[in-house]
C-alpha cells in the first residue's frame, strides 16, 4: 500500500514537522496534487501526491516532527479502514518526536523508525537482552558505549542510534567538566520557580538554525576585520539610478542591493574569498551566490542570489524583494536558499552601526552591514561631513587567512568608494 513519506526539501534537512493537513482521511487525492504543509528547516513549503487513491490514514498528526523517509500518512484505494490500514506493524518502530520535548512521541500515531536507525527488531527479545537497531549497535561498538547502560527512549524501551550517542556525549562531558575538590565549580543557574516563565516552542527553522550557528561557531575558526567605507559617492549614484528608474515607471534599488552587486564583483575580482573548507582541501567555488539573511517571524532565512555578479543592480533588486517577500510569507522553496558561497547580513535599518556575524556553513565567510552614520573628516585640509558604513567580516581561519581577508576588504571598499566600478 503506498505511502507519503517525509521527503527531503531542502540540502541540510534532516527531519520535518507536518504543519497542516490539506486533506483528510477518506479524501481523493491525485497525484501532484498538495496534500500537506511541512515546516523544513528553512520554510514552510508544500507536499505534493506522489500516487493517486484515497487518504486511508494519518500517522504523523500536526506539531509532530519526523525523520525523512518516514511514512506520514498511508494511500489506498478507500477498502481499508482506518483502523486497520496495514500501519500496524510499524507500531513498534515508531520515530515521530514530539514538537515540544524533541523526544519520540509516544502518543503520536504510529510510524516506523527511521531509514538510517532501523532494520530488524525482535518482536520478542530474549530476557536481558536490550532491544537495539543493527545501527545503533554498530555506532555503540564504535564509540565503546556499553549498550546495558543506555537508556533506550524507542518504543518499548528500544535503544536507538541518538540514544546511543547522547550516552557517549554525557560520558565525555562528565570526563572534561568533573573538577577536582580544590577547583572552583561554577554554580549553575537555576531555572526559575514555575509561573515565572512562559515556555516558547522553537519553531523548526529556529531549531535547527540554532544547531547549525552553534557547529559553525564550534568547528570554524572565526575571526573579525572591519572596514569604514566612505558611501557618500554610493548614495548619490543611488539617488541618479532610481531618478532614472523612477521616469522609467521600474522599482528603486537599495542600498543593500548595491552592495549586493559590490560584493560579487569583489568576490569575482578575488576568488580566494569565494570557497568552502573541506578537510584537507578548499573547494573554490565557480558561481558567485549571494545569501542575503532575512529575519521573518519564524527565524533568519537566507535566501540566495545566484549568480549575482552576472546580474545588474536592477534585475538583484527585482530578485531580492521578491524572495524577501516570499520568505516572511513562508513560501520560499528550497533551491531558493541552497547553494550560497557567501552571506551579507544587514542590521543597519535598525540603527546598529557595527556587529559581528556567525559563518553561514559550509561557506567561509559573511559580512555584518551597520548603518551608515555622517562623520567628520579631513579633505584637503578642510574638515567636511562624510556618510560612513562600517562593515565587519567573519571569515573562518581554516580556508581564509588575514591577508586574504585584508585585500577582500580593500577591493570591496575601493569599489564601494568609487560606485560606477560595480556596474562596469
Amino acid at each position: 500500500m503506498p505511502e507519503i513519506v517525509m521527503p527531503r526539501l531542502s540540502d541540510t534537512m534532516e527531519d520535518g514537522v507536518v504543519s497542516a493537513w490539506l486533506k483528510q482521511v477518506g479524501d481523493q487525492i491525485t497525484r501532484g496534487e498538495i496534500v500537506a504543509e511541512i515546516e523544513t528547516d528553512k520554510a514552510l513549503m508544500e507536499l505534493e501526491a506522489y500516487d493517486d487513491g484515497v487518504l486511508e490514514k494519518i500517522l504523523a498528526e500536526p506539531g509532530v516532527r519526523v525523520a525523512i523517509g518516514e511514512p506520514i500518512a498511508i494511500v489506498g484505494d478507500g477498502t481499508t479502514s482506518t483502523a486497520d490500514s496495514g500501519a500496524a506493524a510499524a507500531v513498534a518502530q515508531s520515530g515521530a518526536v514530539s514538537p515540544d520535548t524533541g523526544s519520540p512521541a509516544r502518543d503520536a500515531e504510529p510510524q516506523r523508525a527511521s531509514h538510517t536507525d532501523t532494520d530488524t527488531v525482535s518482536v520478542s527479545p530474549r530476557a536481558g537482552v536490550v532491544k537495539s537497531s543493527p545501527l545503533a549497535r554498530k555506532i555503540a561498538r564504535e564509540l565503546q558505549v556499553d549498550m546495558d547502560s543506555v537508556v533506550g527512549t524507542g518504543p518499548g524501551g528500544r535503544v536507538t542510534k541518538r540514544d546511543v550517542e547522547a550516552a557517549h556525549s554525557t560520558a565525555a562531558a562528565t570526563d572534561i567538566v568533573t573538577p577536582s575538590r580544590e577547583e572552583n565549580v561554577v554554580a549553575v543557574q537555576p531555572v526559575p520557580a514555575s509561573g515565572d516563565f512562559e515556555e516558547v516552542a522553537l519553531t523548526n527553522i529556529q531549531r535547527v538554525s540554532a544547531i547549525r550557528l552553534t557547529e559553525s561557531k564550534q568547528q570554524a575558526p572565526h575571526f573579525y576585520l572591519t572596514s569604514a567605507i566612505d558611501v557618500t559617492e554610493l548614495f548619490a549614484f543611488r539617488a541618479r539610478i532610481n531618478a532614472t528608474l523612477d521616469r522609467a515607471g521600474d522599482s528603486k534599488v537599495s542600498v543593500n542591493d548595491l552592495l549586493v552587486k559590490a560584493v560579487a564583483t569583489a568576490l569575482r575580482k578575488d576568488p580566494s574569498v569565494n570557497v568552502s573548507f573541506a578537510g584537507d582541501k578548499l573547494l573554490r567555488h565557480k558561481g558567485i551566490h549571494i545569501g542575503v539573511a532575512v529575519a521573518t517571524p519564524v527565524g533568519l532565512l537566507v535566501p540566495v542570489i545566484r549568480d549575482a555578479d552576472r546580474k545588474s543592480v536592477s534585475e538583484i533588486a527585482t530578485e531580492s524583494r521578491d524572495k524577501a517577500t516570499r520568505a516572511r510569507d513562508r513560501k520560499l522553496r528550497a533551491e531558493d536558499m541552497s547553494g550560497g558561497t557567501f552571506t551579507i547580513s544587514n542590521l543597519g535599518m535598525f540603527g546598529i552601526e557595527q556587529f559581528t556575524a556567525v559563518i553561514n556553513s559550509p561557506e567561509s565567510a559573511i559580512l555584518a552591514v551597520g548603518a551608515a552614520a555622517d562623520e567628520l573628516r579631513l579633505d584637503n585640509d578642510e574638515v567636511v561631513a562624510r556618510k560612513i558604513l562600517r562593515v565587519t567580516m567573519s571569515a573562518d581561519h581554516r580556508a581564509i587567512d588575514g591577508a586574504i581577508a585584508a585585500q577582500f576588504l580593500a577591493t570591496l571598499k575601493e569599489l564601494i568608494e568609487n560606485p560606477l566600478r560595480i556596474v562596469t
